[in-house]
């Protein structure tokens, strides 16, 4: 339990170093992503990493916090794993499809790829401790699913989209194996 909360705390700690960092000098504001532009493809995964203004990290620093803190309990290297396939899944997502012009940056993709994650994580490992944390985690969280529509045009729905999809891949992809009693 210890790892996993001093990981997330030190993970949005450092969300607002970088925000205050930027605020007061600017000079982060070229690591969010403008899409369709090759060059941009660096900033797949800094993106993340960056907010526009501390409105927007005010947002996301609670559900990323919790939804953080509740996948990393089952292992920081998968956790590890988990984050990076949604950053980079999210990140190509909205260079692919977000709209001309725009710059998009925050750690939203990564609060609805864990969000996805959580949700079906427990009946991909076929985890009942799992499917319980994941119904709880919709029970508090699935309203914000709305966030996947594109309901609001300052809002990178994109950005939830395919973090929501990269999280729920990453289920998939980094699932723990059986019980050796229950292998067929």
């Amino acid at each position: 339990m210890k790892p996993a909360a001093a990981v997330m705390i030190g993970w949005v700690a450092l969300l607002w170093v970088l925000e205050a960092v930027n605020g007061a000098t600017g000079s982060l504001s070229t690591y969010g992503l403008s899409p369709r532009e090759v060059g941009e493809l660096r900033d797949v995964i800094p993106m993340a990493f960056l907010h526009h203004g501390y409105d927007h990290l005010v947002s996301n620093s609670l559900p990323l916090l919790v939804l953080g803190f509740l996948a990393a309990l089952t292992g920081l290297r998968r956790f590890a794993a988990v984050v990076f396939t949604i950053m980079v899944v999210g990140g190509l997502g909205v260079w692919l499809t977000a709209a001309d012009h725009t710059v998009t940056a925050g750690a939203s993709g990564v609060v609805f790829g864990l969000l996805g994650y959580l949700l079906v994580r427990g009946f991909v490992d076929r985890n009942a401790v799992d499917i319980v944390t994941g119904l709880l985690v919709l029970v508090f969280y699935g309203s914000a699913l709305w966030g996947v529509l594109p309901t609001n045009s300052a809002v990178s729905w994109q950005g939830h989209l395919f973090g929501l999809i990269g999280g729920v891949m990453a289920a998939f992809m980094f699932r723990r194996p059986p019980p050796l009693n229950e292998r067929i």
